[in-house]
């Protein structure tokens, strides 16, 4: 005979959502951090992020917060990877759910400009992070990885570049992201060869030189998620 269940049997728990936005800015990757407003951490810079409700799927969470702590009404998230150790918050047991975005740097602007508990701070080799609360630097380390291991086999770097894009700007987002430089016409034959991006028979406007070649991303390289 089963017993009958006892909720005051099992320890609280609750689950989180946590954004890892990032884009390139002056030539580095960045990632938005957020101020914390409250206890724990209070005053700490961290992931925006929020808990997710009672009647709310991950997914529905994730873009409520997208709004309320980004001021954004859109963008391709997509979910990176669930940490719950059991020490990671101080106040319960709380699972969190992270999810990635790239966004172009202009797409952050109003957000920054309009709150100054926000910030783009550089992440990689060099960058001087400050101290985040949790274990979001562990989550940011892992969004990093992953985006750096799929750079070559899914078109995720499009997501920072205009709808028409000169192949110099494709590998200095390239470059951002892998915090190296690569070589120029390796790297150029290299996307050609995938199918990722066809010519528009465009070039772009002004400049001293001979205007670079416009490209824009093909139907080949229209999934950003592809695995």
């Amino acid at each position: 005979m089963n017993e009958p269940y006892d909720p005051s049997a099992f320890p609280p728990l609750a689950v989180t959502v946590d954004l890892v936005l990032m884009t390139v800015k002056d030539g580095r990757l960045a990632a938005l951090l957020q101020r914390r407003g409250e206890p724990p951490h209070d005053g700490d810079w961290a992931l925006p992020g929020g808990f997710v409700g009672v009647d709310e799927s991950l997914d529905d969470a994730a873009q409520r917060i997208l709004v309320q702590k980004a001021g954004l009404t859109e963008a391709w998230l997509e979910q990176l990877y669930s940490f719950g150790d059991p020490g990671r918050d101080p106040r319960m047991r709380i699972i969190t759910i992270a999810y990635f975005a790239l966004l172009p740097a202009d797409r952050l602007a109003d957000a920054l400009n309009d709150r100054d508990d926000l910030m783009l701070a550089p992440v990689g080799p060099g960058a001087a992070l400050p101290p985040l609360a949790f274990d979001h630097g562990d989550i940011l380390d892992h969004a990093v990885t992953r985006l750096r291991g799929k750079l070559d086999y899914a078109p995720v770097a499009f997501a920072l570049l205009p709808p028409r894009f000169t192949l110099r700007a494709l590998q200095d987002v390239h470059e951002a992201i892998l915090a190296t430089t690569l070589n120029k016409p390796a790297f150029r034959r290299r996307m050609i060869d995938k199918g990722w991006i066809e010519g528009t028979g465009e070039r772009e406007a002004g400049g001293a030189f001979r205007p670079a070649e416009l490209y824009r991303v093909s139907m080949q390289g229209r999934n950003p998620a592809a695995d």
